[in-house]
């Protein structure tokens, strides 16, 4: 019976020369102080991540508001500016409060220029439209990622809750690669699976970063029929159910990349245990058809 293992080699971002960490670490949920911050990224970095993931658009259901978790990520990495090195930092923009999408050429250079600054980098190393702006035509958008990369404050592009045909179009007009697409996905979110967004990165060499990983936090603790299999598979091997959902995203020949969005050390460091999880085909579908809730035909 064949076993699917896993492993923690560093691969290329898509058709870049980047090297990223099958697992990344997101900042939805970055808010509050420095120090805890801190933590965070020691733990990340400790578990073997080198792939950090943010937003212009995150922190804007918090007091401090839109920009404040990169601002915050910014006040973190200035303590200590060594760590940039060890980072893969990427981030994303063209959603905006009251908007609610803009991806026009103006709005994009001014969004890059202001999360660079909240962050006190000079470069991005993966620069992402967060969702399709439908009154930008994607030429547009071409152009103004591209005088990013030139202007050397962004290495590559990526995408975010594109459908396979919003990134194509995007892409017949860009000189270089999208090397990212970032879906939902989950055993509770499979439409990836079915909508042509795995099978075009794989098709064309793009890395697929998957949000949400443990649904929501219902596969991490919970009822769900999926929640049980994975808690049952984790437990083989020594770990928790939303260890084993990572392992169970991460076993997929895309070689998915879930952004673990947890703001506890502890937590983030476990996240280094799924690569001691394997699976066969029958254990892994059983999860996939107790997540849909219907039999495969």
């Amino acid at each position: 019976m064949t076993t699917i293992r896993l492993s923690n080699d560093l691969r290329p971002l898509g058709k870049s020369e980047i090297l990223v960490s099958p697992i990344a670490w997101g900042m939805w949920r970055l808010a509050g102080e420095t120090a805890p911050v801190r933590a965070m990224i020691d733990a990340a970095l400790g578990a073997g991540i080198n792939f950090f993931d943010t937003a212009d658009i995150y922190g804007c259901d918090v007091p401090a508001g839109f920009g404040s978790a990169e601002a915050l990520f910014g006040r973190a990495l200035a303590e200590d500016r060594s760590l940039r090195a060890n980072m893969v930092i990427a981030t994303k923009a063209g959603i905006r409060p009251d908007i609610p999408y803009n991806s026009s050429a103006e709005y994009l250079a001014d969004a890059l220029d202001a999360s660079l600054t909240r962050m006190a980098i000079d470069q991005v190393d993966l620069y992402q439209i967060h969702r399709r702006d439908f009154m930008t035509h994607p030429q547009e958008v071409a152009a103004a990622l591209s005088r990013t990369v030139d202007a050397g404050k962004v290495r590559s592009i990526g995408v975010s809750n594109y459908s396979v045909h919003e990134f194509a179009a995007l892409q017949a007009f860009l000189g270089q690669p999208i090397v990212s697409t970032q879906p939902e996905f989950s055993p509770l979110q499979t439409a990836p699976l079915f909508d042509g967004t795995l099978d075009q990165a794989m098709a064309h060499d793009v890395a697929v970063m998957a949000w949400s990983p443990l649904g929501g936090g219902r596969l991490a603790q919970g009822d769900h029929p999926a929640a049980k299999l994975l808690a049952e598979q984790g437990a083989r091997y020594g770990v928790d159910a939303a260890t084993a959902t990572l392992a169970w995203i991460m076993a997929h020949p895309a070689r998915i990349i879930p952004i673990v969005g947890s703001q506890t050390p502890a937590r983030i460091a476990a996240s280094a245990d799924a690569y001691k999880v394997a699976w066969t085909r029958s254990e892994w579908y059983a999860v996939l058809q107790a997540g849909m809730g219907v039999s495969l035909p």
